[in-house]
């Protein structure tokens, strides 16, 4: 699956990944919820480095079809809000 990490570019990502992702997508919701923002920076980190460490980056020139759109990792709280559908930032 392609995922694309807004200011960043997109990576390839094993599908069997998802269930890592999935738990720290509960997280950030949550602290979205709660209106956590060390909590919320800390975990939205997490999501992205872990994106990036499971992830293979594709060439700057390639541009496929996104299946997943993960924040910059300078959003705000409220920019990240007004991104989320009701199944967050990882459909599960």
């Amino acid at each position: 699956m392609i995922v694309r990490i807004l200011g960043e570019g997109q990576v390839e990502l094993a599908e069997s990944h998802l269930g890592q992702l999935n738990k720290l997508d509960d997280e950030l919701l949550a602290e979205l919820d709660n209106g956590d923002g060390p909590g919320f920076r800390s975990t939205l980190q997490a999501l992205l480095d872990r994106v990036r460490t499971l992830g293979t980056p594709l060439p700057d020139d390639s541009l496929e079809p996104s299946e997943l759109i993960l924040p910059a990792p300078d959003s705000t709280l409220e920019e990240v809000r007004a991104m989320l559908s009701d199944d967050g930032l990882i459909p599960g």
